[in-house]
């Protein structure tokens, strides 16, 4: 019964994880859904963000695990200690505005850099539960799909919605991280 639970609370910390981190996609699709989207280019942009929510997440794992190797005891608290910064990172640009880019989500380079910038957090992450044995396959499945779908759904949610719901989007997909740093830290 207790690797029940302890099954159960792996699932419901990726699936927060995975939350968090698309919120960062959903912020950013708001902005660029404002601007409007046809439904092919929301696809796409959709498509490659869960993609790259794949793929930076497993390139972090690999660094992680490396780097856990190395410091042995220690990755606990510098896993915790990224995720920590990770967090605090995403509530101060929220806060301050971090002005989102201009771009061209019509083109193939538009798409490729927004799903980057929107990623870059999944190799973070990426490179924490690295320091960790966990369910690898599930944790960028899960980040993936979030990914994906909040991007769309921030780019619907562009048409109707101001500016500053992504702000408090991001915000808690911080604060999320944040905790979870403080966690691993304590």
């Amino acid at each position: 019964m207790t690797e029940a639970y302890e099954r159960l609370g792996e699932l419901v910390t990726i699936l927060l994880m995975a939350i968090a981190l698309g919120m960062d996609a959903l912020s950013l699709g708001v902005g660029i859904g404002m601007k409007g989207v046809r439904r092919k280019d929301a696809f796409r942009i959709g498509t490659m963000v869960a993609l790259f929510h794949v793929l930076m997440p497993l390139l972090g794992i690999a660094a992680g695990q490396y780097v856990g190797a190395l410091l042995g005891s220690l990755a606990r608290y510098v896993a915790g200690g990224l995720l920590f910064l990770l967090g605090t990172h995403m509530i101060v640009s929220s806060v301050k505005g971090s002005g989102v880019q201009s771009i061209n989500h019509r083109t193939w380079l538009g798409v490729l850099l927004f799903s980057l910038s929107v990623s870059i957090d999944s190799f973070s992450v990426g490179v924490s539960l690295g320091m960790f044995q966990g369910d690898w396959l599930l944790t960028v499945l899960a980040f993936g799909f979030f990914g994906g779908i909040m991007s769309l759904v921030g780019l619907a949610m562009g048409r109707g919605v101001g500016r500053s719901l992504g702000d408090y989007g991001e915000a808690a997909g911080g604060a999320i991280l944040l905790a979870f740093g403080l966690l691993f830290i304590f």
